[in-house]
């Protein structure tokens, strides 16, 4: 669909190279997403996508990616798949990966370039897909959420700092 605004055309919607550049995210999170050597690289491929594509089009390829895997391609860590994956323990850090594409690619779109900010926006998007995840954990053991933290969160917070650092 087209508009002219002031004697320019604008099209509303997805560009081809927009679209183009979601389907080679989303691919490159299939391929890295199952890798664990010894950490998981989604979050870092996430970021990645938010630098090249910005919140709107990065938390797309995200979901696309989540929806790949929600339909059973094996593109979850350890070549998994699913609903089980995504109803599982584990399948709140996979939903919560959407409010870490959503915060941090925000504030990305708005450092204007400022590397800080950027660093901010990916802790306070980890912490929030922390918390959403270990609460869901936390509900699928029957522990409490210390107890999650300590499964689902302290082992990853230091692969999960090398990949900030890398991102930035």
């Amino acid at each position: 669909m087209e508009k002219t605004i002031s004697g320019e055309t604008q099209r509303k919607g997805l560009s081809t190279k927009q679209i183009a550049l979601i389907g080679l995210m989303t691919a490159v999170t299939c391929v890295a997403g199952p890798l664990a050597i010894p950490i998981p690289f989604t979050n870092l491929v996430i970021y990645l996508a938010l630098y090249v594509l910005g919140m709107k089009a990065g938390t797309l390829s995200y979901l696309v990616y989540l929806l790949l895997g929600f339909a059973g391609l094996p593109v979850f860590s350890g070549f998994s798949g699913g609903v089980a994956k995504v109803a599982g323990p584990t399948g709140g850090y996979l939903v919560g990966f959407i409010f870490l594409a959503i915060v941090t690619g925000f504030l990305f779109d708005h450092s204007s370039g400022n590397r800080v900010i950027e660093v901010v926006g990916m802790v306070i998007g980890l912490a929030i897909c922390y918390i959403f995840g270990t609460v869901w954990l936390s509900a699928q053991l029957g522990r409490t959420f210390i107890e999650g933290l300590s499964v689902g969160v302290i082992p990853y917070l230091p692969g999960d700092a090398v990949k900030i650092v890398l991102a930035v």
